[in-house]
């Protein structure tokens, strides 16, 4: 038997115990419930929501950031109503995510780096190569991306690293990308363009202080590998 929003208490009721427990009581089913508001007659709400949730299994609700609205559609039951309204949320909380700070962040270790760049490298289908720019007190000052697509040293070029970091008078700066593989192993191509740049650092007096890669969850640090000096 199907059970829909409406045969349940109202203290059960997605929307009631969000507005009474607060979002984060919610389960990611009833998350879903609430975006997609209804369903279909031979399907209830809660129904389709396991349904997606059980497509996406393998990578859970990260799978649905990079889903496309053809694939969502294929789902039945979800419509172009329904597909808008879920692509319209993953939208909004990557930007929130991504949203820097107002107030300054101090890098004291490689996890507070890693806490301010995952929400923002983690889930891109192609290699990000940025720097995390810091003042005299280790602050961040900007996190601006340098290049994109597969990391090369034609593709990350000394000139534009430090050309960034001098326009935002930086002290020092960590060195950052991600692996779509999900894998953040360092590559040889990965260990010869970090020489590269600490070589041109020097020069510049410009510490990098570390580089980190980012994969699903997971980050390597080349200063904590014994790479970085």
């Amino acid at each position: 038997m199907s059970i829909s929003i409406k045969d349940l208490p109202d203290e059960e009721r997605p929307r009631e115990k969000l507005l009474t427990l607060g979002a984060k009581a919610l389960s990611n089913v009833e998350l879903l419930a609430i975006l997609l508001h209804s369903g279909t007659r031979k399907k209830s709400v809660f129904e389709l929501s396991q349904e997606i949730l059980a497509k996406y299994k393998e990578d859970g609700l990260a799978s649905l950031v990079n889903s496309s609205p053809k694939e969502l559609i294929s789902i039945k039951g979800l419509g172009l109503a329904k597909v808008t309204t879920l692509l319209a949320a993953i939208e909004l909380g990557l930007r929130l995510a991504k949203k820097p700070s107002a107030q300054k962040l101090a890098i004291k270790r490689p996890l507070d780096v890693v806490n301010y760049v995952m929400p923002r490298l983690r889930y891109e289908k192609k290699e990000h190569f940025a720097i995390l720019l810091l003042d005299t007190k280790n602050q961040i000052i900007a996190f601006p991306d340098i290049s994109i697509g597969s990391l090369n040293a034609s593709i990350v070029h000394p000139r534009e690293v430090f050309r960034c970091a001098i326009n935002h008078f930086a002290s020092s700066m960590i060195l950052v990308h991600n692996h779509p593989s999900g894998d953040p192993s360092p590559s040889m191509e990965d260990i010869h363009i970090t020489k590269k740049l600490i070589a041109g650092s020097k020069i510049l007096d410009i510490e990098i202080l570390d580089h980190i890669i980012v994969g699903d969850n997971k980050f390597t640090s080349l200063k904590q590998q014994g790479m970085i000096k």
